[in-house]
């Protein structure tokens, strides 16, 4: 035999060992053991009361405004105030001059005194002439000329007393002060300028505490209010807490309360026109401000309330995954109604003392077992805490919107959509 088919027998066996090895040392070793269950945060369903509620767009209204006007012509001398600033009950805010008016006033005053003379020189003739007349000095034509005399001397006097009042009055219109405490705007005519009763007015005051609140409800929500309290004890009537919601996003300290319903239905609009009173002691609001308007019934039910950043949402609707007795994971679809802060009322779905899943969403998929680590979410801020750490803070019920701005239901992953 050569030397290479030698090289060439010999290869053959080692091969064989060589596999045989490998293989009998595959069959000894252990197979891995499986992952553990991932760990996601889940925080327990727990029911706050919740009362009916509804929200309006409402713009705000002074109690009380009046444009200031000169009620007579004169140039004006002095301005009382600082544009925008609060004036108080009785303050000077405008005079106008006052030399023609006085003048006025003191010719009214020395026209009365003369026609108080002649008044009084008239009861004395008509005086002396009734002791005379029957004593045959005087005629009867004599003293009925002297008691038309006193007549016309009276009626005198009392036309130039009104002549005074008249220039009295006058003179006051020159002085022009605020009729009740407010907030003043800008002036529209400077010092020196000349006005009268067909000028623009000279600003516009408006009250600021307490201020309206107008808005509108629909006729159909109308009925349906008046339907319902028809049915319920008189004594037990639907009563409302009014909250507001500013222009900013930020809940008003100040509670409401109802203070006119016009009594007709608007035939454009098909609503009716409502009217609510707030105290502004910090004068927080103006007249003209648009701002939600916030009506919550005082009856209340207790409803489940969990945080939007549980929620995701797929073609199917909005839904959370929840964590049953036995750590699996389900899908649960939810009729959920309005936002309370960062959290949601649930309206069906879920129940109190169920576990959601808060946190580690994208770590698990519907039927499968998750390791559950238990954590509170404070109702006001939304964020994640130990269940030691949790607060008896409530959610602020007032505070609560339709369409979240920020924390809206996340888009479910493939595996969540199982």
């Amino acid at each position: 035999m050569s030397a290479t088919g030698f090289r060439v027998s010999l290869i053959g066996p080692v091969f064989i060992c060589l596999a045989m090895l490998v293989s009998g040392c595959s069959d000894e070793t252990p197979q891995q053991a499986a992952p553990p269950p991932p760990s996601v945060i889940v925080t327990e369903i727990e029911n706050t009361p919740v009362g009916e509620h509804k929200e309006f767009v409402a713009r705000t209204e002074a109690v009380e405004e009046v444009d200031l006007r000169a009620r007579v012509e004169g140039y004006l001398t002095h301005r009382g105030f600082v544009e925008g600033e609060t004036v108080h009950k009785g303050q000077l805010l405008f005079e106008l001059d006052p030399a023609s008016f006085e003048a006025a006033l003191s010719s009214a005053e020395a026209e009365l005194s003369r026609n108080r003379a002649a008044e009084t020189k008239a009861i004395h003739d008509l005086k002396r002439g009734k002791e005379l007349q029957p004593k045959g000095y005087i005629s009867q034509s004599d003293l009925d000329k002297l008691s038309s005399d006193f007549d016309q001397a009276k009626a005198s006097v009392a036309a130039a007393e009104a002549a005074v009042e008249t220039a009295r009055i006058n003179l006051g219109y020159t002085r022009i002060t605020a009729p009740f405490a407010g907030v003043i705007g800008k002036e529209r005519y400077s010092i020196g300028n000349l006005v009268n009763a067909s000028s623009e007015p000279l600003a516009r005051l408006s009250s600021v505490d307490p201020m309206y609140v107008n808005f509108q409800i629909n006729e159909k929500e109308l009925v349906n209010y008046h339907l319902e309290e028809g049915e319920r004890d008189q004594k037990k009537s639907k009563e409302f807490n009014l909250n507001l919601r500013l222009p900013n996003g930020a809940a008003y300290k100040q509670k409401g309360t109802f203070n006119f319903a016009d009594t007709k239905v608007d035939e454009t609009t098909g609503t009716v026109n409502l009217r609510a009173e707030f105290p502004n002691p910090d004068g927080i609001l103006f007249p003209g401000m648009y701002v939600t308007l916030i009506a919550e019934s005082q009856d209340k039910t207790p409803s489940p309330l969990i945080p939007q950043a549980a929620v995701q949402e797929n073609q199917q609707g909005r839904f959370v995954l929840v964590v049953e007795a036995d750590n699996k994971v389900s899908t649960r679809f939810l009729e959920l109604g309005r936002r309370i802060g960062p959290m949601w009322v649930v309206k069906g779905g879920l129940k109190s003392g169920e576990r959601i899943i808060v946190e580690g969403l994208q770590k698990v998929q519907s039927g499968g077992t998750v390791t559950p680590v238990e954590r509170k979410v404070d109702p006001v801020t939304g964020a994640i805490i130990p269940p030691e750490e949790a607060s008896e803070k409530k959610p602020d019920t007032n505070n609560s919107s339709d369409t979240p701005p920020d924390n809206s239901p996340k888009p479910a992953n493939e595996s969540a959509n199982g």
